[in-house]
């Protein structure tokens, strides 16, 4: 059986922990941990890590494009990689056996939750077509559709898909969550199509997986019933975006995006002027707020080390 204990990046009792941080804010608040931390701003804008940040242990990277083949070989000490997010599709695979992947689980939760209801009840109340009607001078009364006592199936019930519920909870919602396996009031993927047929609503927050990439695609989208609203909080690729626009083009359904595949949407592309959506720049998680928490996830995972204890967050299903 595979071993699934905690990992632990053991350190020994005089070594120093080099951590490579992306900003001058982080490197102080992980400094300020431990005499024993030392923190290297890098960007992988500036290029290759040289004196003693190749001695790093922990790299934190923003974001972006997964560590290069030659940025690993710089880092021979390299044992953790401590994201930012709670996405880790663009890691998850691609480093050596050595290092252990962890995301910033919990960081982006309040926020992206937030998005989530917030872009559910516009689209609901349409919103965005009132909008555009005070843009163009215009007054122009119309009935849309409400959240209260919807029918809601939200794609994935981790972290943010509880908060999520829990927020939909004030609206009286009939809330469904459906994940990789059934457990307590929790149904297993292979029952979504059976439930997509039912749904007003329908959340996506799954992580991004070879069983997750290209999942909403025509056939999906054609088991979700006349005028229902599909909202994603997940991440692009989630999204057969030419079988979405085809159903937002003949007016059945409608949707909410904070991702998009392509990303960032090309100046014309047909999302843009899709009708019955409801488009953000991938800001779900951009709130005055994260940035603390997501460097607390940081320096929590850091004590961890320190203190001897396994690490938290670690990524292994993907």
């Amino acid at each position: 059986m595979p071993d699934t204990s905690p990992p632990l990046l053991e350190l020994g009792p005089d070594e120093t922990l080099h951590v490579l941080v992306p900003s001058r804010a982080m490197a102080g608040a992980v400094e300020a941990l431990s005499p024993r931390v030392t923190a290297h701003r890098f960007d992988p804008a500036d290029g290759l890590p040289t004196g003693e940040a190749t001695r790093a242990q922990v790299l934190v990277p923003r974001g972006g494009a997964a560590p290069t083949q030659e940025l690993l070989d710089a880092l021979p000490d390299l044992r953790l990689v401590q994201l930012l997010s709670a996405g880790a599709e663009k890691f998850a695979g691609r480093l050596p056996d050595r290092v252990v992947l962890c995301n910033a689980r919990g960081a982006h939760t309040p926020a992206t939750a937030e998005w989530a209801v917030a872009a559910t009840l516009a689209a609901q109340r349409g919103l965005p077509s009132f909008t555009r009607a005070q843009d163009a001078g215009r007054w122009a009364p119309a009935t849309h559709h409400s959240l209260v006592g919807a029918r809601v199936l939200v794609v994935g019930a981790g972290d943010i898909g509880r908060a999520i519920g829990r927020m939909l909870a004030g609206f009286d919602v009939e809330l469904t969550w459906v994940a990789r396996t059934a457990r307590d009031g929790v149904h297993a993927m292979d029952e979504l199509p059976g439930l997509l047929p039912h749904a007003d609503v329908v959340v996506l927050i799954v992580p991004v997986t070879p069983q997750t990439t290209g999942m909403v695609d025509a056939g999906f989208l054609a088991a979700m019933k006349d005028g229902a609203l599909l909202v994603n909080a997940a991440r692009g690729v989630v999204v057969d975006t030419d079988a979405l626009l085809a159903e937002l083009h003949r007016g059945r359904l409608r949707a909410a995006l904070d991702v998009t595949d392509p990303e960032p949407l090309p100046d014309g592309h047909p999302l843009f002027a899709a009708p019955g959506l409801l488009l953000t720049p991938h800001v779900a998680g951009d709130v005055p707020g994260t940035e603390a928490r997501a460097t607390a996830a940081v320096t929590e995972q850091l004590a961890r080390v320190l203190a001897g204890r396994p690490l938290e967050n670690v990524v292994r299903d993907y």
